[in-house]
């Protein structure tokens, strides 16, 4: 009898931890389902498809909003996305595929591949194109319109005639230039043209059945309609709020840029593909396409202060905690990969203007939950430091408290804006007590700045203290006379 009871306390032990697990699944995927319905809200996204990897498998495939708010067609697992400048992670990938082969060496000078180019041209590497730090001239104008009106023969005539930017390794700027000349590399050392090359060793190999080159002029079956709530005049993104039709045209020469339409189950398949090796034989080869290019100087480049470096065709989030590698295109499609997480998410979206790159880690925080932005992800050292601190003493007397971890410590510092951003999270997680602590804790910090008593004005009115908001707004503007948000503040209230 006590050998079948314990058989049976066994069998319930294991019963209860598999409810248990799968529980916690079920909450975590319903808590990024509210998450990502919140998002679309707010950012008035139509429709976004998300997939998620976990230890090497599929984790989560959901789609969310329409594909087609005209027609109201729902956005499903089959529906197609334009992932645009995503598409440089696939000649990444190529690019040392061709490395693997033998048929070329990243650190190579472009010369030893291609023969038509100017003489200043001659040194700069592979590497230095795939990392956006060659100081080419761009073959597209400040409106990103492709230069020799999408004639291939009159784009690389143009541009060849336009002076460097910079010498090459001194500085990051996105380059499309760069990609073009490594298609034209992959179409000589493979002897195909490169959409062939990429469909054949990373498509077909990953089973990504819907996913193809292609844009707006191309009849694609289950293809999302496309949207965008900015536009660009005069080179300048002007965002106005209002939801518009996008068209996108992209000539074959270059596609390696941005040209491929895929799917969120689809990129899912490429990503486990070429985390089992499928794709690149030696690991050697993905830790070199995910390691971030230094500039000359030993310092990075990249886009901002989250994608902030380049690597082989892979933006990359250099930082100590859960960094990544973070492929971005149209400001509307991203995946992250975390390497040391074993995590990997892939947010399409047909909303161009919407960014999810600054709201991914998020949902890797439903994984982490240190990856929270209201557990303080994304700050300082010191600003985490400062953070605990005030916690522990409920945010009575900030600037006290400042006083003592700088006093503890002579190299203690902080920074207006990491400041003043962190108040602006505090509010946004409603917690108006504490941002208003911290904003006024800034001025006491910074107390020449403008920028910090209009920030302290603002939520002084939003907690109804107007008297005070008044007295702040006025003391921002002595500091700034063109500050025009404090201009019309105290204009209205007169």
């Amino acid at each position: 009898m006590k050998k079948i009871s314990k058989a049976i306390n066994t069998i319930f032990l294991l019963v209860v931890t598999l409810f248990s697990y799968q529980l916690i699944a079920q909450n975590t995927s319903d808590s990024i389902d509210t998450f990502i319905n919140a998002k679309m809200t707010q950012l008035q996204i139509p429709g976004i498809q998300l997939a998620i990897i976990k230890n090497g498998k599929l984790d989560k495939l959901t789609n969310y909003g329409f594909a087609s708010i005209e027609h109201k067609v729902p956005t499903n697992s089959k529906t197609t996305f334009s992932i645009n400048s995503m598409t440089k992670a696939f000649v990444g990938v190529a690019v040392m595929q061709l490395q693997e082969q033998g048929k070329l060496n990243v650190n190579n000078p472009i010369s030893s591949y291609i023969s038509d180019i100017p003489e200043n041209w001659k040194s700069i590497t592979i590497k230095q194109l795939l990392s956006n730090v060659s100081g080419l001239p761009n073959n597209i104008d400040e409106r990103e319109q492709v230069l020799g009106g999408g004639l291939e023969s009159k784009n690389w005539e143009t541009v060849k005639k336009l002076p460097m930017e910079f010498k090459s390794g001194e500085k990051f700027s996105y380059n499309q230039t760069g990609y073009y000349i490594l298609g034209r590399i992959i179409n000589s050392l493979s002897g195909k043209d490169f959409t062939q090359f990429i469909e054949e060793n990373q498509f077909k190999p990953s089973n990504m059945v819907s996913t193809r080159f292609g844009d707006s002029s191309d009849i694609i079956p289950n293809n999302s309609n496309s949207y965008s709530t900015i536009f660009n005049d005069g080179g300048k993104w002007i965002n106005d709020g209002k939801l518009h039709n996008s068209y996108t045209s992209f000539p074959l020469f270059f596609r390696t840029a941005t040209g491929i339409i895929s799917t969120s189950e689809d990129l899912s398949k490429w990503l486990i593909s070429l985390q089992e090796g499928k794709l690149l034989k030696n690991k050697e080869s993905i830790n070199q396409m995910f390691t971030t290019t230094k500039l000359n100087n030993g310092e990075i480049g990249g886009f901002n202060k989250l994608t902030n470096g380049y690597a082989l065709g892979w933006p990359t989030v250099e930082r100590e905690e859960h960094p990544a590698v973070a492929p971005v295109g149209g400001m509307r499609s991203t995946l992250f990969v975390y390497p040391k997480d074993s995590l990997s998410i892939v947010v399409l979206k047909n909303l161009q203007g919407s960014n999810p790159e600054w709201f991914v880690d998020e949902i890797a925080g439903y994984y982490f939950p240190d990856m929270k932005v209201k557990n303080g992800f994304g700050l300082s050292k010191n600003l985490k430091l400062l953070r605990q601190n005030l916690i522990k003493n409920k945010y009575q007397n900030p600037y006290n408290v400042y006083r003592k971890l700088y006093q503890a410590n002579q190299n203690y510092s902080l920074k207006e804006d990491e400041v003043n951003t962190w108040g602006y999270q505090l509010l946004e997680q409603n917690k108006k007590n504490e941002a208003l602590q911290v904003f006024k804790l800034n001025t006491l910090l910074f107390p020449k700045s403008w920028n910090v008593y209009d920030s302290y004005g603002e939520i002084l009115e939003t907690l109804g203290n107007r008297k005070e908001a008044i007295i702040n707004y006025r003391k921002s503007l002595e500091l700034n006379p063109d500050n025009t948000n404090a201009r019309k503040y105290l204009d209205d209230k007169k």
